[in-house]
């Protein structure tokens, strides 16, 4: 080294600085990827804890929230960018590294945050996390990425729609091809329709309210917070982006809750239905978390009937003691397994089974979903759902009515499940549903209810409702 060279000044070390939002959501991320988490229950005590330590304010949580959601949401699209920038395979790129990368790809191409800032706090962030060296790896890969908008990058990468129609809708908008084929059946073809979906799947839902009759209002609900009468439930409220529903004290007590819209309107069709003779007893088969079941029960209260609630997993059951209780009428919780159910066949007058699922139908609550299901999961839950579906029409007595729900549009776990249950089991038939909904547009040709983000603003909520006949 020559004497000029050795007495040029060393560029002093600075220590990486951290970010407190783009922290908590890498550590969001990693709990989704590491420990199959689900980003709508890593967050909250996340952000909690965020703000107990630190500087962290209403502003900082909805930035982090973005960045959480929106990534999982375009994760498969960002994926897709991502590997036209770098030159080896995605799946040889550490998972760490591929999140810091999402993140950065989706302030840069999501959000409205300036290009320099997206990239140096990106950067910044991989010091911190990963290290120098790979943070040198992130600076340059999102640089590239920083050459083109969205619409640039989604021509350049996504495969022309009159080639492979499925994969170009799966780079587009963010789903693996096998969700949208399935989703694009359910629909029944046409271009429009399945895009709107897709899109739909992208956008952040609205919070619903649900005040529970006898125990709250929608007028009491609406003078408490801000918030948007619903577009079809009685007894739904929209709230105001922004808004806590945790802070509102008809929440805290349980006499209201916090539900979709689809949810509310499957419980309100199942006891809406029409029905001769005895109406005292009523089974929520599924109950677990709780929200249908205290709907329905505030709704048997009404009637004078009581609720039996009954899930299988035990930590689930207690979720549903927590919903009901306060309920004005009688209701029991237990803790039981729908295809080995305790009560004795023709208890029920109404029954409702909304089934374990793939959860298709909820992507805008839970976007990683789309990316953890398999084709292959559905051949777990078909044996389930048959199973579920067959000990209702036991469970219930003659004239009585079944709710079969998912939340799911797939046909294999909604249409050709009750036909076949229908086919071998026999002694039953499907009432149409959609009269018992009314206002509510779309709801396809019947007898059965189709709900869909796109169309009605609620999760993709699937109902079939069958009368016992012999």
């Amino acid at each position: 080294m020559s004497e000029q060279a050795s007495r040029r000044p060393h560029k002093p070390y600075r220590r990486p600085q951290k970010d407190p939002v783009r922290m908590l959501a890498f550590e969001a991320l990693r709990a989704v990827d590491e420990r199959d988490a689900y980003a709508n229950l890593v967050l909250p005590p996340l952000l909690k804890k965020a703000r107990e330590k630190c500087d962290f304010d209403g502003r900082d949580a909805a930035l982090a929230t973005e960045l959480v959601y929106g990534t999982l949401r375009r994760q498969g699209t960002y994926d897709a960018i991502i590997s036209a920038c770098i030159d080896r395979p995605l799946r040889e790129v550490d998972p760490p590294v591929l999140d810091v990368l999402a993140l950065g790809a989706h302030q840069l191409l999501g959000t409205r945050i300036p290009t320099h800032a997206a990239v140096s706090a990106s950067v910044e962030l991989a010091r911190v996390v990963l290290g120098d060296g790979r943070a040198k790896f992130v600076n340059a890969v999102l640089r590239k990425i920083s050459q083109q908008d969205l619409d640039a990058w989604v021509a350049q990468v996504a495969p022309p729609y009159d080639k492979d129609a499925e994969d170009h809708l799966a780079v587009v908008h963010s789903h693996p091809r096998w969700v949208v084929s399935a989703l694009w059946d359910a629909l029944g073809g046409g271009r429009a329709g399945i895009e709107d979906l897709l899109e739909a799947d992208n956008e952040r839902p609205e919070v619903t309210l649900v005040a529970r009759p006898g125990r709250s209002t929608t007028e009491e609900l609406a003078a408490a917070t801000e918030t948007l009468p619903g577009r079809w439930s009685p007894y739904a409220l929209r709230m105001a982006e922004g808004g806590e529903p945790g802070a509102i004290e008809a929440v805290k007590d349980g006499s209201a809750g916090v539900q979709d819209e689809g949810s509310q309107l499957v419980a309100l069709a199942l006891a809406n239905a029409p029905l001769e003779g005895s109406d005292a007893r009523w089974l929520d088969g599924c109950a677990g978390p709780g929200g249908k079941a205290a709907l329905l029960a505030a709704l048997a209260s009404e009637r004078g009937a009581a609720l039996l609630a009954s899930e299988k997993q035990p930590h689930r059951a207690r979720l549903v003691e927590r919903a009901l209780a306060g309920n004005p009428g009688p209701y029991q919780v237990i803790a039981a397994d729908g295809t080995r159910p305790p009560w004795r066949p023709g208890s029920f007058d109404r029954v409702l089974m909304d089934v374990p699922c793939s959860g298709l139908g909820a992507l805008r609550r839970r976007p990683e979903a789309r990316w953890r299901r398999r084709p292959e999961d559905l051949d777990g839950f078909a044996p389930l759902q048959r199973g579920l579906l067959t000990e209702a029409l036991r469970a219930v007595r003659v004239g009585g009515i079944v709710g079969y729900a998912t939340c799911s549009p797939h046909l294999a776990e909604t249409r050709v499940v009750v036909d076949d249950v229908l086919k071998k089991v026999g002694g039953a038939e499907l009432i149409d549903a959609r009269p018992l909904l009314p206002g509510v547009p779309a709801l396809g040709d019947g007898p059965d209810i189709q709900l869909w983000p796109h169309l009605h603003g609620t999760d993709a909520m699937y109902l079939a409702l069958l009368r016992r006949t012999v």
